[in-house]
């Protein structure tokens, strides 16, 4: 078993990585723990991402990923733009991986994430035990000069405290990019509650099909600080406003050739 403190690195794995507002924001708020608040317009992100190769892994593996989870509001990464994010869900092909994440309280459950692009178009699926969970369709381009680089933050709860851990990434996403939609197929899964809204409302994100990112070698502890009276009620913006400056609509559902596939 990896040690949970060890980092690790991944290089050149295929990732997505979006962002959008949710349709039940009530629902979205109520995931995110005492301690932490989440944004006004409960923003929510995921990521379904690829490793083809354990050559490209520190000691990882190969293996699939999906996490999504709650944007927050106060614990920015350290840009001081990139809001920190609460994980909810945690699916991975790989036993090594679970093992690892969970070990750092994240989540994680075993299940698969296909990424397949044809011609212009990339369709990413998430499945656990079989069952098809979430599929996001996008138009996507080609790499070219542009070098995506930054930090996320994410946070956990570890023994009952919470923890967060700051993620470094390094990616080259195509252009031209839009994503077209994202399903959420089973009504009765936690995940259900994420969803977003109809129309689909994005509020950023990139496809890349090189990535590279590191998990850090330590998990730093959290105060939980006192409540916040803004935490209250949810507010959502009628227009995207400041908050989600590159937030477009899309229909929530476009005609996709086939059917969920559990294979």
């Amino acid at each position: 078993m990896l040690d949970p403190a060890d980092p690790q690195l991944v290089v050149d794995s295929r990732t997505l990585h979006i962002s959008w507002l949710p349709a039940d924001p009530d629902a979205v708020a109520a995931l995110v723990p005492p301690g932490l608040r989440p944004r006004p317009d409960r923003q929510v992100f995921m990521n379904q991402h690829v490793v083809e190769d354990a050559a490209q892994t520190s000691g990882l593996g190969a293996y699939s990923l999906t996490y999504l989870g709650v944007a927050l509001a106060g614990v920015d990464a350290p840009d001081g733009v990139t809001p920190g994010g609460w994980w909810t869900h945690y699916v991975t092909s790989s036993p090594r991986v679970r093992a690892y994440a969970a070990a750092r309280g994240a989540p994680a459950v075993l299940g698969r994430t296909t990424l397949q692009v044809r011609g212009d178009v990339l369709v990413a699926d998430t499945d656990v035990g079989g069952v098809p969970l979430i599929r996001t369709r996008a138009r996507v381009g080609q790499t070219g000069h542009e070098v995506r680089a930054g930090h996320h933050r994410y946070f956990t709860s570890r023994d009952g405290e919470l923890v967060s851990g700051v993620y470094p990434y390094v990616a080259e996403p195509v252009s031209p990019f839009e994503i077209e939609s994202v399903e959420f197929f089973d009504p009765v899964h936690p995940s259900y509650a994420l969803r977003p809204e109809n129309p689909l409302l994005i509020a950023g994100g990139f496809y890349a099909p090189r990535s590279s990112f590191a998990h850090p070698g330590g998990l730093t502890r959290y105060p939980t600080p006192p409540p916040s009276p803004s935490a209250s009620a949810p507010t959502r913006p009628t227009s995207p406003g400041p908050t989600v400056p590159e937030a477009h609509q899309v229909p929530f559902r476009r005609a996709c050739s086939g059917l969920p596939s559990g294979s």
